[in-house]
C-alpha cells in the first residue's frame, strides 16, 4: 500500500475521531493531509523508501490563533502521539512534541514558510525566481484529507503554478541553456575530442530540458531524483521522451554515438520549437532554442522582469 493511502487509512480509523471526540472546539480551524517531503506525498514510495521516515502518520495543519492558547496545543500534540503505534503492519516513528516532524501538529504558516520563506503564500519576483523547484512542488504536493478552516487550501492556492510572467522568465532562461549546451557546445567539445566535457555538455542539456518541458505544461519539477518519473507522468508522449533523454546521459560519446546524440539533440529540440508555437509563446520555426529564448524573454509583460538578465530564472 502506497504510504498517501496507508495516512489517509490511519486518520480516517484514529485521528478524525480523535479530533471529533476531543478537539470539537478546534476542529472547524484545523486542516489535516499528507504533504511536502518524501516519496509517500507524490506517490513515489516503493519497498526501498521504507527504510527511513515511512510511516503511517499524518499532518494536523493549525493557524496561529490555535497556538495562541498553548495548553490546548500541546494538548492536541499530546493526542496526536497517543495515538496507536503501529497500523496495518507499519510502525510510527517517534513523535517530538518539540518539533521537527515531518507529521504531526504544524502551524500552517511554519509549513509555508520552510518551504517558500513565506507563511502566506505571498512570494515576491525575486522568491519565485529563486525558490528551488522543488521546495514549491512540495508546498503542493500530497493530499488534503480535510480543511474546515480554509486557510490552508487557500494558500496552496497562491502556489500552485507560476505566475505568468515568471514561468516566461525560467523558461527562456532553460531555452537558451539548451541550445548553449546541446546545440552548440556539445559538438565543439566533441570536435576537441573532449568526451567527458561533451558528456556534462549532455548532462546540461537534459537538465534543461527537463526543465523546459514542465514549464511548458506549467507544473513543478520535483526533486531531481524523481525528475524522469515526473515527467513519464506527464502524459504518453513523455514517457518516449523520458527515454530518449536517458540515453543521452547514459551512452558513450564515440564518433558514430555523437553524431546520433546529436542528431537526437536537435530533434528534441524542434519538438521544443513546435510546442512553443502551439502555446502561442512564438511565431519562429527556427529550432534554436537559444534564438527560442529571446523570442519567449520578449512576450514577458511585466518589463523589469522581462529586462532582468535572462538566465535570472535558472
Amino acid at each position: 500500500m502506497k504510504g498517501l493511502e496507508l495516512s489517509e487509512k490511519f486518520y480516517k480509523e484514529y485521528g478524525e475521531p480523535m479530533l471529533q471526540e476531543n478537539f470539537s472546539d478546534i476542529l472547524p480551524y484545523i486542516a489535516v493531509g499528507l504533504a511536502g517531503s518524501g516519496s509517500e506525498c507524490y506517490g513515489y514510495d516503493d519497498e526501498i523508501s521504507c527504510d527511513h521516515d515511512f510511516e503511517p502518520g499524518f499532518c494536523i495543519f493549525i493557524p496561529e490563533e490555535i497556538f495562541v492558547d498553548s495548553k490546548r496545543a500541546f494538548e492536541l500534540e499530546k493526542a496526536y502521539a497517543r495515538l496507536p503505534r503501529e497500523f496495518m503492519g507499519v510502525k510510527r516513528n517517534s513523535y517530538s512534541a518539540v518539533g521537527g516532524n515531518r507529521h504531526g501538529v504544524i502551524k500552517t504558516g511554519d509549513f509555508f514558510e520552510s518551504k517558500t520563506g513565506s507563511r502566506t503564500g505571498e512570494l515576491t519576483v525575486g522568491q519565485w525566481l529563486t525558490l528551488p523547484e522543488y521546495s514549491l512542488a512540495e508546498a503542493v504536493n500530497g493530499k488534503v484529507f480535510c480543511d474546515n478552516f480554509g486557510e490552508f487550501s487557500e494558500t496552496r492556492k497562491k502556489l500552485h503554478h507560476y505566475p505568468a510572467d515568471i514561468r516566461l522568465k525560467k523558461l527562456a532562461g532553460n531555452l537558451l541553456l539548451m541550445g548553449q549546451s546541446g546545440q552548440y557546445n556539445y559538438n565543439r567539445c566533441i570536435a576537441r575530442g573532449e568526451t567527458a566535457a561533451a558528456q556534462l555538455a549532455i548532462f546540461e542539456f537534459v537538465k534543461s530540458t527537463i526543465n523546459v518541458l514542465f514549464l511548458l505544461n506549467n507544473k513543478y519539477m520535483p526533486y531531481y531524483k524523481w525528475s524522469f518519473r515526473a515527467l513519464k507522468e506527464l502524459g504518453a508522449e513523455y514517457k518516449t521522451t523520458a527515454e530518449t533523454l536517458e540515453y543521452l546521459i547514459s551512452s558513450d560519446n564515440n564518433t558514430e554515438t555523437a553524431q546520433q546524440k546529436s542528431k537526437i539533440i536537435e530533434e528534441i529540440c524542434c519538438n521544443i520549437t513546435a510546442q512553443l508555437y502551439n502555446q502561442k509563446l512564438s511565431d519562429s520555426p527556427s529550432c534554436e532554442t537559444e534564438h527560442q529564448a529571446y523570442i519567449v524573454n520578449n512576450t514577458i509583460k511585466d518589463n523589469n522582469i522581462r529586462n532582468m538578465h535572462i538566465l535570472s530564472g535558472v
